[in-house]
Parts: C-alpha cells; sequence; structure tokens
C-alpha cells in the first residue's frame, strides 16, 4: 500500500479532498493529516510515508518551504501540490523545488478525481520499479542504456535548478562526484531531453548523453565518468549539443591515457606550428590524438604569453590573449587561440623583414639563452647553436629583441637571479654564479641598478608576501 499524508491549513478542505476519493480502490491509505508545516514534519518523523498532498498557501511555513525540507530530510517521499493557483509560474516554483504534479483543488470534481489519482498512483509505483532496478544485485546497476549527464559550468551548481527539467521529474536523478545523471528510462524522448535540456539549463550547464551502460555497475560507471567525462568533452568534435558519447569508448580511453600528451606540448614551445602550415597540421592533430588535459593546455598557453609578450606579442595582443584564455572551455576554442597567437607571430615576422626560417633560428635562439642563462654562453655560442654567422645573428638579434644580444643575456640572468633568490636558500654570492655572473659584488650592484634593490633585500620581501 501506498502510505499518504494530507496536509492543509483549512480543515474541511482538507477532510473533503480526503473523504472524496476512493483511496483503497487505488491501494492507496491516508495515514495521516496536518494543519502546517510544522505539524507535518513532526508527523512524518513517526509516520512512515511514500506520498504528501501540500497545500501551498499556509501560514507560517509555506507549502513551498515544506516542499524543501521534505526534500532534504525525507527524499524518498513524493510531494504533490494542491493549491487553487493555476498560474504556470506559480506551479513552476514548486515543481522546481522538487514536487512531483499538482492537483488544483478548485478543478477536482467527482468525475476527474479518480482519474487524477490513478495517474499520481501509477507515477509512484512506476518510481518505485525504477529505484529497484537501479539497486538489484549485489551492487547498484544502470537500468537504461541511455543517460543525461550533467555538469555546472561554474563552481557550485545546484541539483536544484535541474527540477526545473521534467526529465527529471520522470527519471531518476543521481549524484556521481560533482556532476548527476538521469538514466532515461521512462517514455520521454531522447530528442525531448536534449532540447529541453539546452532550453533551460544550456548556458549554466554542460550535458553529455551517453550511450552503452545498461546493466553497468553504477561504481564503474561513476569512475569512468569521474576520469573521462570532461576530457571527452573538451575534445568532443560533433556537432550535436548535447554531446553524443559512448560508455564503452570513455572506458577503453580511460585505460589508454597518453602521457605523450604533455610532451607534444613541451615540443611545441619551439613555435614552429606558428611558421609553418605543415607543423601546423602536425602539432594540432597530434594534440588531438593524445589529449593532453585541460590544465596542462592552459599551462601551455600561459608560457607562450609569459615568454614571448615582449619580444613577439604587442601589449595590446599580449592583452587580448590574456583575456580570451579564460573564455575557452574545449580544444576547438583553444586551437582558434592557438591560430591567433600563430598570427601574431606572423605579423612580426613580417613587420621584421625576416624570412620564416630566420625568424625560426631567433626563437630558437632566445629560447637557448633562457635555458643557458647560468651557464658561460656569448655571441659566438649561440650563433653556432642556431647555424648561424655570428655578424648576421647579431645583427638580425638586435632588430627581433630590440636591444643588443648583450643586454637581452643580462635580462635573462637578472630573471634567473630572481627566481633562484626567492625558490632557494643559496647564499647571494652563489646565486651570483648560479646566474652567469662572476663577481657577486658586480652581480648586487648590476641587481640594485635594475631592479631597485639589493638582492638580499628582493628576497626579504618576497618571504614576507
Amino acid at each position: 500500500m501506498i502510505k499518504a499524508v494530507v496536509v492543509d491549513d483549512e480543515r474541511l478542505v482538507r477532510k473533503g479532498f480526503i473523504s472524496l476519493i476512493d483511496w483503497s480502490s487505488f491501494g492507496v491509505v491516508i495515514v495521516g493529516e496536518a494543519g502546517d508545516g510544522n505539524a507535518a514534519l513532526s508527523l512524518l518523523l513517526e509516520q512512515e510515508t511514500d506520498l504528501l498532498f501540500v497545500d501551498l498557501t499556509m501560514p507560517g511555513m509555506s507549502g513551498f518551504e515544506l516542499i524543501r525540507q521534505v526534500r532534504q530530510r525525507f527524499p524518498a517521499i513524493r510531494c504533490v501540490v494542491l493549491t487553487c493557483h493555476h498560474e504556470f509560474d506559480y506551479v513552476q516554483e514548486a515543481l522546481r523545488l522538487g514536487a512531483v504534479d499538482y492537483i488544483v483543488k478548485t478543478l477536482l470534481e467527482v468525475e476527474n478525481a479518480d482519474e487524477t489519482i490513478r495517474r499520481l498512483v501509477e507515477r509512484v509505483k512506476w518510481e518505485d520499479s525504477t529505484r529497484e532496478l537501479l539497486a538489484r544485485g549485489e551492487g547498484r546497476v544502470v537500468a537504461a542504456d541511455l543517460a543525461l549527464i550533467y555538469l555546472p559550468r561554474l563552481q557550485g551548481g545546484s541539483e536544484e535548478e535541474l527540477f526545473q527539467l521534467a526529465v527529471t521529474k520522470n527519471n531518476p536523478l543521481i549524484t556521481i562526484q560533482d556532476m548527476w545523471m538521469t538514466p532515461l528510462l521512462s517514455r520521454f524522448t531522447v530528442d525531448e531531453a536534449c532540447l529541453e535540456f539546452t532550453r533551460i539549463l544550456g548556458g549554466r550547464w554542460r550535458a553529455a548523453l551517453v550511450s552503452g551502460l545498461r546493466d553497468r555497475q553504477l561504481q564503474e560507471v561513476e569512475d569512468v565518468l569521474g576520469k573521462m567525462l570532461r576530457q571527452a568533452l573538451f575534445y568532443y568534435s560533433g556537432a550535436e549539443d548535447p554531446a553524443r558519447l559512448n560508455f564503452g569508448e570513455l572506458k577503453r580511453m580511460a585505460g589508454e591515457r597518453h602521457p605523450a600528451g604533455e610532451e607534444i606540448l613541451a615540443e611545441g614551445l619551439n613555435l614552429r606550428w606558428t611558421l609553418d602550415h605543415e607543423a601546423w597540421e602536425v602539432f594540432t592533430s597530434s594534440v588531438q590524438q593524445l589529449q593532453p588535459g585541460h590544465e596542462p593546455i592552459t599551462a601551455f598557453s600561459q608560457s607562450l604569453l609569459q615568454d614571448w609578450s615582449r619580444l613577439i606579442l604587442k601589449a595590446e595582443e599580449s592583452e587580448q590573449l590574456e583575456i580570451s584564455v579564460t573564455g575557452n572551455l574545449n580544444w576547438y576554442q583553444w586551437k582558434n587561440w592557438l591560430r591567433q597567437f600563430s598570427g601574431c607571430v606572423q605579423r612580426r615576422m613580417l613587420e621584421l623583414g625576416l624570412s620564416k626560417e630566420v625568424m625560426f633560428c631567433l626563437i630558437r635562439a632566445v629560447r637557448f639563452m633562457r635555458t643557458h642563462a647560468g651557464d658561460k654562453i656569448n655571441q659566438g655560442d649561440v650563433a653556432a647553436e642556431i647555424n648561424m654567422s655570428r655578424g648576421y645573428f647579431s645583427q638580425c638579434f638586435a632588430r627581433f629583441a630590440g636591444e643588443t644580444f648583450g643586454e637581452s643575456l643580462r635580462s635573462m640572468r637578472l630573471e634567473l637571479a630572481k627566481t633562484l633568490l626567492l625558490e632557494t636558500h643559496y647564499p647571494v654570492c652563489e646565486i651570483a654564479g648560479k646566474s652567469g655572473f662572476e663577481d657577486d659584488r658586480y652581480f648586487s650592484r648590476l641587481f640594485r641598478e635594475h631592479v631597485g634593490k639589493l638582492p638580499s633585500e628582493y628576497r626579504a620581501e618576497g618571504m614576507e608576501r
């Protein structure tokens, strides 16, 4: 039997509603009634209940607040709204809070009461059967082949928002880690579910329609989706929204993660892909295939901005690229970002009147200088590394960097010294040597000229932050 409680502040209305229907013919027994929200909560603590009929306009605790508390404290109880209000927004708010249906009291007559209650009872029995499906066997399994998976775009997404969707009213809503899943068990069609999601929540949530879930252990589903769903959505190239994914493929990907994904990003720091079309295709297709995570790609972009903002990017270009980083949510957007960066490199090359090969050699020279700033290198060493004559290299480098080789190398060494001062406990005299300066007194004087304080003062201030 389905155990039901009726909550309405008007005693005659409450009694009339209870007497109007032959409850036992539907397998329902009225096990209690209450005149306000607090009395109802007290009753629910003592009486096992499956179904709660709630009037919305009650003094003290409103029906809205009662539904909210019942959902939090007694999640297995289904709430049905009793209302005199037929306005859509008014009823919609109750449904959003978790009510499964509503009855307009002024429209309830003997002729239509049976059909109304029959519909509710069928709903309760159907939900109970889906719960049994989700809990059969030793562990919980997914009873549907298809499920919608919801991920909030921003931190703090609440499952209450998901109850705006009709699909969550007709199907279970399961929390898995920091996402939610609705197995599509009812007659609610896939197209309807996807269209409704896009229309109501598409701007604040991301979703995926995952197939191949039937009879999968829920723990397995949670593990694979937690590990791979964001990654799969990040690289999803289909046009459908929500994205269509297959669980078997996600599971395969989870077992075949490629550590080489981050290696390809490290190789990409040479910027060859910015100057050569074939190198661009190889680089971007390798990223697509090896699928490094969102975090490594973000770190890669930050390295590009940090390394080349002064030498290649103009101030406004650097600022615009920095701003757009936060809006990149998938590989397609990142690929456009990289194309913009590549365009900046090529424009700089044209402004300097350099060939692609010379531009690439100068980029290699700067990277070599940064890597070996602490070593005893000179202009001849760098020119030999990139296979250019010393004189031609000196001329091209000054045009590229806007300063002489010596000035640029000295700046790199000072930057290295700053890092060592803040990240190590080496004495200043030792840091001077590790930064490429043979004389620690000359190093301290030069550091003060360019930084505005002595190395020891710079270190002390950095440790205080």
